[in-house]
């Protein structure tokens, strides 16, 4: 499996812009589709942005659309999540998943590689 670590969480005043990176290793990234998640205190998990295999399809959330984009560079091993307009209820760990597959989904239950997550802080 693949081993994914996510950098780039920090705290931001509304409005403001954040990066996060995944950092893939152990198997060939560019054989993986990758979705970001993120996860608020007394929350189910749930789907943020997706990219397929070759970065050619994407996916988001409704709640983010417009605000966020996702990226990958599969020379470099790396995932992003390109945040901007930040707003409190963005606040969440974020999460960078893996998936053998061409093809992004939108479903947690299709992803079998997790990082451990970066914090992500919103404040008012």
């Amino acid at each position: 499996q693949v081993r994914l670590v996510e950098s780039g969480g920090g705290l931001v005043q509304t409005g403001g812009s954040l990066r996060l990176s995944c950092a893939a290793s152990g198997r060939t990234f560019s054989i993986y589709s990758m979705g970001w998640f993120r996860q608020a205190p007394g929350k189910e998990r749930e789907f943020v942005a997706a990219i397929s295999r070759s970065g050619g399809s994407t996916d988001y959330a409704d709640s983010v659309k417009g605000r966020f984009t996702i990226s990958r560079d599969n020379a470099k091993n790396t995932g992003y999540l390109q945040m901007n307009s930040l707003k409190p209820e963005d606040t969440a760990v974020y999460y960078c998943a893996a998936r053998y597959s061409d093809y992004d989904s939108t479903y947690r239950r299709d992803y079998r590689s997790w990082g451990q997550g970066t914090q992500v802080t919103v404040s008012s």
